[in-house]
């Protein structure tokens, strides 16, 4: 089955969830995490890049997030995104060249496996350590609204309110035209179980969703180096709130704010953004 620019569709069972994926070109596993709200296709321009350099590009929909099942266990919490992550790299060859790139949510697995892969990349989401930040300035306090309104009983159907996806991808990277994803978005979590699943990730951040206890639980360090990239106009997280990024990182690791990009900065500058992601792999 071929999914966006001739990728593959294809499905693997990894920590007890049937999960879909996009997969381009062969060679050492580059394992792609997408956020919210997102879907693996938000991969489109980095994928044939990475298969060019000679990867295996694989962009899994995230656990909850359709083609992707529903998760049985209803864990939604850090702990149960990283095993994923390792069941994921297990089953797809779990070679020692692989690699991992995660944007948003899919940062928060990136950064806690890092010492997994030869290689790790995030994107627009700032290292474990930084993240009080982004809840200690009133301004971002604000561009952290749905965080909050996420906890509550109106969640669902404020983020299936006309316009409220595309209304985040307007304020997080303006000026972007975000109409095929914000398509792709409705065709993954349109659902309103697939809805809940997504929202079910912030539940589980904040603890309104107590921890499942069903995963091993995850330290909130990183214990290996990283490529961090951050848009500069990020409307989501501001980009002045992870100056400090670098102190949070081991040594070796690289931090880039990219110009002219906001949060989904892979999406607006991707000939840059798979530039610097392709250097670091090197």
């Amino acid at each position: 089955m071929l999914g966006f620019a001739g990728m593959e569709i294809r499905t693997i069972h990894a920590n007890g969830v049937e999960f879909a994926y996009l997969t381009l070109g062969e060679g050492p596993l580059a394992l792609c995490l997408h956020g919210f709200p997102d879907t693996a296709h938000t991969w489109r321009h980095l994928m044939p890049a990475l298969a060019e350099r000679g990867y295996r590009a694989v962009a899994p929909f995230m656990r909850g997030y359709a083609p992707t099942e529903i998760p049985a266990d209803g864990a939604y919490e850090t702990a149960a995104l990283v095993a994923d992550v390792r069941a994921l790299h297990e089953e797809l060859g779990g070679d020692a060249d692989a690699v991992v790139i995660g944007h948003d949510w899919g940062s928060f697995p990136a950064y806690a496996t890092a010492d997994r892969f030869r290689r790790a990349v995030t994107l627009a989401v700032p290292p474990p350590g930084s993240l009080a930040n982004v809840f200690a300035e009133y301004e971002q306090l604000k561009r952290s609204f749905y965080i909050f309104l996420f906890q509550t009983a109106l969640a669902e159907s404020a983020a299936a309110a006309p316009g409220f996806i595309e209304g985040l991808w307007r304020d997080w990277s303006p000026g972007y035209d975000a109409g095929q994803d914000v398509e792709f978005v409705r065709g993954s979590i349109g659902d309103p179980a697939n809805l809940s699943a997504a929202i079910g990730y912030y539940r589980a951040m904040l603890g309104t969703t107590p921890p499942s206890g069903r995963h091993p639980a995850v330290e909130n360090t990183v214990t290996a180096p990283v490529l961090y990239l951050h848009g500069a106009q990020d409307g989501c997280i501001s980009a002045d709130l992870v100056k400090d990024a670098l102190n949070h990182l081991p040594g070796g690791s690289r931090f880039e704010q990219v110009a002219g990009a906001g949060h989904f900065l892979h999406l607006e500058r991707p000939a840059e953004v798979n530039r610097l992601i392709l250097d670091w792999l090197r």
